[in-house]
């Protein structure tokens, strides 16, 4: 595969090259594209993270919520059986 970089960005590469942090430009290519993949990744986590918040408005502003109290203590109790079970 061949892959055409302006001047600035053969710049960029060859002074990390340079630098010692990577031992070559297709090192610095890999390390990109993987920063790359995890970036759409993490993108399309916000994606699903807003869509369930909307989901979790659109509840409350129905009526449909529990009491924060209510979450804490169910939270506390399946932590003391958890313990309870693990024998602490």
């Amino acid at each position: 595969m061949n892959v055409s970089l302006t001047p600035d960005l053969e710049q960029f590469i060859q002074n990390l090259v340079d630098s010692g942090k990577y031992t070559s430009a297709s090192e610095v290519i890999q390390a990109a594209l993987r920063m790359f993949v995890q970036q759409d990744i993490y993108q399309g986590r916000i994606e699903e993270l807003r869509k369930e918040i909307m989901i979790g408005i659109e509840a409350s502003r129905r009526g449909e919520v529990v009491d924060a109290d209510t979450v804490f203590n169910q939270l506390q109790a399946k932590l003391k059986l958890a313990r309870e079970q693990a024998g602490e």
